[in-house]
């Protein structure tokens, strides 16, 4: 009998260079290449974190951002684009399964997107955050079915939701459905529940679960970001505290929850683990009753207008 081999996987929980797309993705240069030095084959960053999350639609009146949504689009990232290049540069670098959470910029409309880099540089798919949650609908659109990929690494079948589509128990069960044994979950909630919400999914899908956010603070923006002093404070002021984690798939918290300070988790994705825990539950295996629930997920993309010929 041969000897399985187990992966290392790493969560990153950093600050980004708010509003700075360029200066944002050199850390994620830098942080790359430390999870790549502790032996991570995956290395996941958190939600939008590329040029950053936009904090605002929180405090600010709905559609009285006009100058930090500029600058929020200027700065957002094209697929494909020299940034995208960028990014398959890192991964190339590192040799690893890259995935960073970005603003998209397609024709006018922005989207919360999950960049998914191959080892050899490619841009191997994106996902785009189907619904956007309350003020987030000011500043981006939804995706469709057509953006939801998963893919084969050397870690497991690798797939995720971000933020709070991951309570919606149908695109969970999508992904399950594919396959998915390591779950990315970036995010921007920082709250407590949002730990018992990882260790939920990481045992009703028998998958190991990254949950990643930043950490990031008032003292983080630059004095030149437009309204900076009006909506937000210094040190004091944390916008997020992080909260990133590591889960395996019986619901152990395997690394974090880190909270305060920016920091790289890795663990160990062990394939023995995964076999048993689905041995005992497989929601979309033995402990699915395909006679009385079914699921259809439309995978087409949805574009605005369809030009035939003739």
């Amino acid at each position: 009998m041969g000897h399985e081999v187990t992966v290392r996987v790493a969560a990153v929980q950093a600050t980004p260079v708010f509003l700075d797309r360029t200066a944002t993705i050199e850390r994620v240069a830098e942080l790359t290449a430390k999870a790549a030095a502790e032996g991570a084959a995956i290395v996941a960053f958190p939600e939008a974190f590329v040029p950053t999350y936009p904090d605002w639609v929180w405090r600010a009146p709905a559609w009285r951002d006009r100058a930090l949504y500029d600058a929020l689009a200027r700065e957002s990232v094209t697929v494909p684009s020299p940034e995208t290049d960028r990014l398959g540069e890192i991964a190339r670098a590192a040799q690893v399964w890259l995935t960073v959470g970005v603003n998209e910029r397609a024709g006018g409309t922005l989207y919360n997107t999950l960049l998914y880099l191959a080892p050899d540089g490619s841009v191997a798919g994106r996902h785009r955050k189907l619904v956007p949650t309350g003020g987030e609908r000011t500043v981006w659109g939804g995706g469709d079915g057509s953006t939801m990929p998963v893919f084969d690494t050397p870690a497991g079948r690798l797939g995720g939701l971000i933020c709070w589509e991951n309570y919606m128990p149908l695109a969970r069960t999508a992904l399950w459905a594919r396959g998915v044994e390591v779950y990315l979950a970036p995010t921007w909630d920082s709250g407590d529940a949002w730990q018992a919400t990882m260790r939920h999914v990481a045992r009703e899908g028998r998958a190991y679960v990254l949950g990643v956010n930043s950490f990031l603070r008032g003292c983080d923006v630059p004095a030149s970001v437009p309204d900076r002093d009006a909506l937000w404070g210094g040190a004091e002021d944390t916008m997020s505290r992080g909260g990133t984690v590591i889960v395996d798939p019986y619901g152990r918290v395997l690394a974090g929850p880190l909270f305060g300070e920016e920091g790289i988790l890795v663990t160990e994705i062990d394939p023995a683990v995964l076999r048993a825990a689905r041995r005992e539950f497989d929601p979309v295996g033995h402990y699915a009753r395909p006679d009385v629930f079914t699921l259809t997920v439309d995978t087409t993309a949805r574009p605005p207008a369809r030009f035939t010929a003739g």
